[in-house]
């Protein structure tokens, strides 16, 4: 049996397996040499590297917990 990249999904020795968010809302998935990040079962953006991918979904949680409390603030008001 033939099987062509039958491990462009195995992540290098050196990387960890991935990373999931808490709330498993976020991912980021090993894809060759790169990463993949997953927000709500969607692809959204590639990373070259874990630290990269962990980083990206890290701000993109923190613009998102800012910006629904500056619209719940500015609601109240």
């Amino acid at each position: 049996m033939n099987i062509q990249n039958e491990t462009i999904l195995d992540p290098k020795p050196s990387y960890p397996n991935g990373y999931v968010t808490k709330d498993g809302m976020w991912a980021a998935v090993p894809f060759g040499n790169k990463f993949v990040i997953i927000h709500n079962g969607y692809q959204i953006h590639t990373a070259n590297n874990y630290n990269t991918a962990k980083s990206y979904i890290l701000k993109k949680i923190k613009s998102t917990s800012k910006k629904s409390s500056s619209t719940i603030g500015s609601f109240l008001k």
